[in-house]
């Protein structure tokens, strides 16, 4: 009997026989997982030396761990939920894409009937601990990213790191990195992956991530382990165990290093008053394109990455600045999938001809050189923005980096770095896009991040709409004025490190006014996919 493979998460789903196909045809959650479309996860991998062929499966297995140790922080066991659902074809789909049962594209909506609204600090922390209780709990190390909240023998919290917290699991990641580092011929990957190990068994991330800054020549790249905090909805603190094997295209990575030098101009010129831009943007920071070829864990839940801007750790940013990665196959796909036909819908058929690929491309490398810019440290007590803006930071963070990285490039096009560049490619794609990442809802900071700026456009005129049409259009000279201006509003908020007001300001501007939902429902119902879920792994690969 002919059998139909999906890959999803970091694992295999059987769909089955013809009536498991019928049976998936009919379910109640057919049209939720039909918003995602299928993409394969694929490379050219005649590039590849026959070691780097072999690590491959090595690196999908720690990913794979790391997709388990996710849905633990995010959820909890999912095996009861997968039983109930066993012959749901349509539901196992969708309850992989949203690792649990709250929908990440409808603002962690619960869609399985029984469960309520999914907790704000996910399963970091014990379900009946308030934010007094944990404001009051004395422990030097309860803000520590690598650990999660429990409750002792006697009730009291206590701070479990996570490699008590799941220690067969992280030995056993552990010892598969370093099985790749035996094989790896790239000397900067081989000690990235031997210290990256020993971060996995002690929680001590700095060493590896200095290393991850020292690679160059390596082609096969690994970013794995707890990264991201933008699951930790009740405070920001806890990052996510997260899996992704990529391999670098080093002609695009050439073309885009010349950017990176040009950083500290950039902090210099910034569109703020001295006092926020007195931080040093480190000038080599690299740029690099690469095809993505597994994801699992945090990043290949709800909506996928399409680049990447790390490390973190502000420490590593003052000795080495940050790497850019942009994800060349999964960008293309969503430009493809939904950028141009949402555009179609929703944009001046006059500035059509503005929506461009390489717009897209550019407007999200710029976003990541963006997030390297600005304040990591509040002006008047110097504490981490990160610490200071809590669950506020990731939306803020976010936000700055989407209008910082228009600054960015216009301020490129205007000193002839982008040379022949017309700025209204970079604008209307914007726009365009804007559309795409608001479908994400306000669980996603993204997605949120967006709804701010669009407000914020409409409201100076930037962008119009015509109510006859529901077209939009953008204005230039208002665009190019109105991103200085929201980039100084939001470098100056994290500079300041005032949550109730990013909170205030979040809840005033972060919200989906009656007239876009009109066009979201509008792109909804033009049956356009709101994002992607992968056919990926080693057989797709070809080893």
């Amino acid at each position: 009997m002919k059998k139909t493979f999906l890959f999803l998460t970091a694992g295999l789903f059987l769909f089955g026989c013809k009536e498991a196909k019928k049976e998936a045809a009919t379910s109640p959650y057919q049209a939720l997982a039909d918003q995602y479309e299928e993409f394969t996860l694929t490379t050219d991998i005649s590039k590849l030396t026959d070691k780097e062929k072999q690590m491959i499966p090595i690196l999908i297995q720690a990913a794979d761990i790391m997709d388990d140790i996710y849905w633990q922080e995010a959820f909890g066991d999912k095996t009861p939920l997968f039983q109930r659902f066993a012959n749901d074809s349509a539901a196992l789909k969708y309850l992989s894409i949203n690792y649990g049962p709250w929908d990440r594209l409808d603002d962690n909506k619960p869609f399985i009937e029984g469960y309520g609204a999914k907790p704000l600090g996910a399963n970091f922390y014990p379900q009946d601990m308030t934010k007094e209780e944990f404001d009051a709990f004395q422990a030097p190390d309860k803000d520590n990213a690598y650990s999660v909240i429990r409750r002792d023998a006697e009730g009291k919290l206590q701070v479990i790191p996570y490699h008590e917290a799941f220690p067969e699991q992280i030995e056993k990641a552990a010892s598969l990195l370093e099985q790749a580092a035996a094989l790896a011929e790239d000397e900067g990957l081989r000690n990235y992956l031997t210290l990256r190990a020993k971060a996995l068994r002690t929680d001590d991330y700095l060493e590896s991530d200095l290393a991850w800054m020292d690679m160059k020549d390596n082609t096969l790249d690994f970013v794995v382990g707890p990264i991201e905090t933008y699951e930790d909805l009740l405070f920001g603190y806890r990052a996510s165990s997260s899996g992704q094997i990529l391999v670098k295209d080093k002609e695009w990575s050439k073309r885009l290093s010349e950017y990176a030098r040009h950083l500290p101009r950039l902090q210099e010129e910034l569109p703020v008053p001295a006092a926020y831009k007195q931080e040093k943007a480190n000038a080599n920071a690299d740029l690099n394109a690469y095809d993505v070829i597994y994801y699992a864990g945090d990043c290949n839940a709800g909506s996928k990455n399409i680049a990447i801007n790390l490390p973190n750790d502000p420490r590593v940013h003052a000795a080495k600045g940050s790497r850019k990665l942009q994800l060349k196959n999964v960008m293309d796909a969503k430009f493809q999938s939904m950028v141009v036909p949402i555009s179609k819908v929703v944009i001046n058929p006059e500035q059509l001809k503005h929506v461009k690929g390489d717009a897209f491309f550019e407007n999200t490398m710029f976003h990541e050189i963006a997030h390297g810019l600005g304040v990591k440290y509040t002006i008047k007590d110097k504490q981490e923005v990160r610490n200071a803006l809590q669950s506020m930071y990731s939306i803020v963070e976010e936000a700055k980096a989407d209008i910082l990285g228009l600054y960015c490039i216009t301020k490129f096009a205007e000193w002839g770095v982008l040379q022949n560049k017309d700025l209204m490619d970079n604008y209307v794609t914007f726009v365009a896009g804007i559309f795409r990442s608001v479908r994400f809802g306000a669980a996603s900071a993204h997605g949120n991040a967006n709804m701010m700026q669009f407000n914020h456009l409409m409201q100076s005129g930037a962008i119009t709409r015509d109510a006859s049409t529901g077209y939009y259009t953008v204005d230039f000279e208002k665009m190019k004025a109105d991103i200085a201006d929201i980039a100084e509003e939001y470098i100056t908020m994290q500079g300041d490190g005032d949550l109730k007001a990013a909170t205030d300001y979040v809840n005033a501007n972060g919200t989906i006014p009656a007239v876009l939902q009109q066009d979201l429902d509008r792109i909804a119902n033009a049956g356009i996919p709101k994002d992607i879920y992968f056919r990926q792994g080693a057989a797709v690969l070809g080893l």
